[in-house]
């Protein structure tokens, strides 16, 4: 899994942010978007992409993009 293609599917989420704000340091529980059902969202993204099931804790604990990235990756 590369971080590039995590970002791409991580913001297609987002409809109203523009794509260059994603990077691996994007805090993104403070983007405006960012609510309980975009993370419900992240989780069946990151279960359907990448088969690996995360709870409402896990996303709650990753601040950046790249935090859950590297979550995403020690559980595959």
């Amino acid at each position: 899994m590369e971080m590039k293609k995590f970002i791409n599917d991580f913001a297609q989420l987002f409809d109203d942010v523009d794509n260059g704000v994603f990077t691996p340091e994007t805090c993104f529980h403070e983007l405006e978007e960012y609510s309980s059902l975009t993370a419900l969202g992240i989780i069946a993204m990151i279960d359907e992409e990448y088969g690996v099931q995360l709870r409402g804790d896990d996303i709650r604990g990753a601040q950046t993009i790249g935090a859950l990235y590297d979550l995403v990756q020690s559980r595959r």
